[in-house]
């Protein structure tokens, strides 16, 4: 099942990269409910989040980790929260949202964001990590 996310993993759709390895990559939402708003993905491809074998969840969860610690790093926020919706883009993913109240945790509050400022914000966290 190829998504946007499987063109975004082949380098066919460009993205704003956070941090890659041979099986995960995370990249900033271009449409982010806060600054630093990134998805993490795992590149096989799976639909659904708890349909990823046990390793392989266990293995992007540190993964994000590792991203979520760069992006407080870089964001100034209270916590990094992380949300698995799941209907938007049938690719298991997860949002990693840096936040400093629950109201910014919304999708309502998603906004098309200026390339060069992403550009610049993944640079950051890519420096962070």
């Amino acid at each position: 099942m190829s998504s946007i996310f499987t063109s975004i993993v082949k380098g066919d759709i460009p993205c704003h990269k956070l941090a890659e390895d041979d099986r995960f990559l995370a990249f900033l939402d271009i449409r982010p409910m806060a600054e630093g708003h990134a998805l993490v993905i795992p590149k096989q491809e799976v639909d659904y989040f708890f349909d990823l074998d046990d390793a392989l969840l266990k293995d992007l969860m540190v993964f994000a980790k590792r991203v979520a610690r760069a992006l407080e790093r870089v964001v100034p926020c209270k916590r990094v929260g992380m949300i698995v919706a799941g209907l938007e883009v049938p690719h298991a993913h997860m949002h990693l949202v840096p936040f400093s109240s629950m109201g910014q945790l919304n999708f309502a509050n998603a906004k098309p964001a200026d390339n060069a400022a992403l550009a610049a914000l993944a640079a950051k966290v890519r420096a962070a990590l």
